[in-house]
Order: C-alpha cells, then structure tokens, then sequence
C-alpha cells in the first residue's frame, strides 16, 4: 500500500466521480470482507498520495499520512454512517493527518485557523493575460511538474483550499466543514489562492518567453 516509488504530481485533470459499487464495497468491507477494503484503497491511493503530499509537500510525510488515513479509515469503518461519500469521508481523515504531519514539522508556521489577510496587498495589483497557450509551448507531462512546483508556492491556506476545491472537485460546503472555516472564508482563500496561482504561471511562462528571445 506504501506509494514509495511513485513520482508527486499534481494532475490538471479533474478526478472522476466515484464508482457506483463504491456503496456496496463499503458495506461488504463494514461487514468484514478485507479484499472490499482493499479494492477501496487501490481506488483511491493514487489521490490520496497525491493530497497528502500537495499539503506536506514532503514524500516522508505524504506517505506516512496515506498509510495513516487508510489504517484509521478501516479501524473507524463502523462509525462511517453514509452521510457522505466514502471518498470524502477518506478525504476528511487524510486531510487531518498531513495537516498534523505539517504542523509537526512546521509548528510555527502552519495554522488554517488564523485569520488571512484580505487587503489589496494580499493580491498581485495586476494580473496579465496568460500569453501564449500552455498546450503550445509544454508538452503534456512538463506542464503537469509546472503546475505542481507552482502550487506548491501558494502558503498552506490557500494551497489546501485550492487542492480540495479545484483539484479535489469537493463543494465549498464540503471544504468549509472539513477544514472547520465558514464558507465565506473558504470562497476567499479559493479567489485569492486561483490569483496568485495564476500570477505565478503568468511570470514563469512570459520569462520563459523573454528568455526564448534572448537567446535567438
């Protein structure tokens, strides 16, 4: 189940919708029937890594924190009820374990609860045209370590907002409950973590540009 070998990334492609025997596999797992459980985690390992590691940003914890979800997913399938989606239930845990790896690593730098600044100088004064296509001028596997490395830039509150919502697919009702912000925070950090990440993207791709012209 350790996803050592595996490479992080961050996908630009929308995760798919759960199964429909994702209700029957839990209830098959919740009635004790461990290959149910299984087939559960290899769903759902690859997404999971890659969530753990976008918030720890560190392969050690990533991995330690998927183990944990799972280990604690199965130890506490009784008390899953089905109010949720298993997936997101999944989510919800993982998401407390790589935030208590982050927290432990980064005590005092790390904290969703505290409030964020809001003023203009929270945003780039001026966000330019994307320029050229990233499709023309990246082939397909460069363009995902790209959007990865540039995430990865975004300050932990809006980096975990923007891969729940955006990466993730969860609703702003569903991030707002898991990570315990009101849905107007949560719709704040999503604007200013999808600006700031478009400002990034925007200077790599016209350096690239201007450096593609000096050395013509």
């Amino acid at each position: 189940m350790a996803p050592s070998d595996r490479t992080p990334e961050t996908s630009v492609s929308r995760p798919g919708r759960p199964v429909d025997d994702e209700a029957a596999l839990v209830a098959a797992a919740k009635g004790g029937d461990i290959r149910a459980f299984e087939t559960l985690v290899h769903r759902y390992e690859g997404r999971i890594y890659r969530l753990t590691y976008n918030i720890c940003q560190n392969r050690e914890d990533a991995e330690d924190a998927t183990q944990d979800a799972f280990l604690k997913s199965y130890q506490h399938l009784p008390d899953f009820q089905g109010d949720s989606r298993f997936y997101t239930w999944l989510v919800r845990i993982a998401v407390n374990e790589a935030l208590m790896k982050l927290r432990r690593r980064r005590p005092n730098e790390v904290s969703l609860d505290e409030s964020i600044q809001t003023q203009d100088d929270a945003l780039p004064r001026e966000i330019e045209d994307w320029g050229p296509k990233p499709d023309q001028r990246f082939e397909q596997a460069e363009l995902q370590n790209i959007l990865a490395r540039s995430i990865a830039q975004l300050e932990p509150p809006y980096r975990i907002v923007f891969q729940l919502r955006d990466i993730e697919e969860l609703s702003t009702e569903e991030t707002a409950r898991l990570l315990g912000l009101s849905i107007p925070a949560v719709k704040s950090r999503l604007l200013r973590a999808r600006l700031k990440l478009r400002h990034i993207l925007d200077q790599l791709f016209r350096g690239g540009a201007r450096s593609e012209l000096q050395g013509s």
